[in-house]
C-alpha cells in the first residue's frame, strides 16, 4: 500500500533550508532529523539561495502591492 504524500509548508522548508545552509550538521543529519529526503534538503537549499537576492531588490512582494492598490483605489482599508 502506498503511503500519503507529505506537503511540507514554507515554514518547515525555510526552517531545513537554513539549517542546511549553516552547515554544522551534514545534510544526512538533517535528513534523518526532519524526516525528509536528502535531495530535498538540497532542492530547499538551492531554492532558498537562489531567491534570496529578491529580499533586496527594494519593491514589496505582489501580495503586498497588491492590497496597497486596492487601499488606495477604492478608500477602504486593506486587512
Amino acid at each position: 500500500m502506498k503511503r500519503a504524500r507529505k506537503r511540507h509548508n514554507a515554514g518547515f522548508k525555510a526552517k531545513v533550508a537554513l539549517a542546511a545552509i549553516r552547515g554544522d550538521r551534514t545534510i544526512a543529519e538533517l535528513a534523518s532529523e526532519f524526516g525528509v529526503h536528502p535531495n530535498q534538503i538540497y532542492n530547499w537549499k538551492k531554492q532558498l539561495l537562489d531567491g534570496a537576492a529578491s529580499v533586496f531588490d527594494g519593491g514589496a512582494p505582489e501580495g503586498v502591492a497588491a492590497r496597497r492598490r486596492s487601499m488606495f483605489c477604492t478608500g477602504r482599508s486593506a486587512s
